[in-house]
């Protein structure tokens, strides 16, 4: 299922690049909708680049044919990030912890310019799952939540900047 989701910050580009490009922000995120509180399990910077694995967990609601298949508890995975801090882009892939070979996504976030000042995230991305007769269902309750998810972060991520100025 292909998707995409926007959301605008009120900071600069720039620094909303450089704040997820942070490991500190993850760590001090409030608890969001639907997804549990973000993990840092690797870090790295390399120039203009940067590099951070990030453990996840789906918190939200599935249809009820999809519980008696998959344990909600096991939506968890491992969101390996790399962001083109210069470019302003990331690229994510998720690496499920249990069942690899029900779930894919992989995905963008490109941040751009925003009503002179502040900066707009496009995030785009493809979400497949492997359900014998819910997989339409899943991947509808997923991504409903990922979009929830990312409205809630866009708002932290500001609240987090305002702090540290």
């Amino acid at each position: 299922m292909l998707f995409q989701s926007e959301q605008v910050f009120s900071h600069p580009v720039a620094d909303i690049v450089d704040a997820y490009a942070d490991p500190n922000l993850y760590e001090a995120l409030p608890d969001l909708p639907n997804i549990g509180r973000p993990q840092v399990l690797d870090h790295r910077r390399e120039a203009n680049k940067a590099f951070l694995d990030i453990r996840y967990a789906f918190m939200g609601e599935l249809p009820a044919p999809a519980l008696a298949i998959i344990d909600p508890a096991q939506l968890t995975w491992v969101q390996r990030t790399t962001i083109d801090v210069r470019a302003g882009v990331a690229s994510i892939v998720l690496e499920p912890d249990h069942y690899p070979d029900r779930l894919r996504c992989s995905g963008t976030f490109q941040f751009s310019t925003h009503e002179a000042a502040d900066c707009r995230r496009r995030v785009e991305g493809d979400l497949e799952v492997k359900v014998i007769l819910v997989s339409g269902q899943v991947e509808r309750a997923l991504v409903l939540g990922l979009q929830e998810y990312l409205a809630a972060e866009a708002d932290a991520v500001d609240r987090w900047l305002d702090r540290s100025v």
